[in-house]
């Protein structure tokens, strides 16, 4: 699979028009229903490359992308969303500033 490819798991006439946000591999126990005994062997048959992690970034944008963006009326929760994770983001690059500003009791 190159860059601009479909995955080598998509078929055409199997399913139908292709969509980003679907995983077309081999379905697997979704996580929600896996058993805490279970779950080291449910996190090795995860397939950890970087194309495939880049794929997983990639199907979840496109999940968020088809909930929050593209609907005719989608609303501001796209935005509250981005403006959300921006204050999180920022904060945590500038935790070790803002750590130094503590108020202390001297008593």
């Amino acid at each position: 699979m190159g860059f601009g490819d479909y995955p080598a798991e998509y078929d055409p006439k199997v399913h139908g028009p292709y969509d980003p946000a679907r995983y077309y591999g081999k379905a697997d126990t979704p996580l929600s229903q896996v058993k805490l005994g279970e779950l080291g062997s449910w996190l090795a048959r995860r397939n950890k490359t970087p194309p495939a992690m880049v794929a997983a970034v990639s199907r979840a944008w496109w999940r968020w992308q088809h909930k929050y963006v593209q609907p005719k009326r989608s609303g501001i929760a796209p935005f509250l969303q981005v403006v959300s994770g921006a204050m999180v983001f920022f904060y945590v690059i500038n935790s070790k500033k803002l750590s130094r500003h503590k108020n202390y009791k001297y008593h």
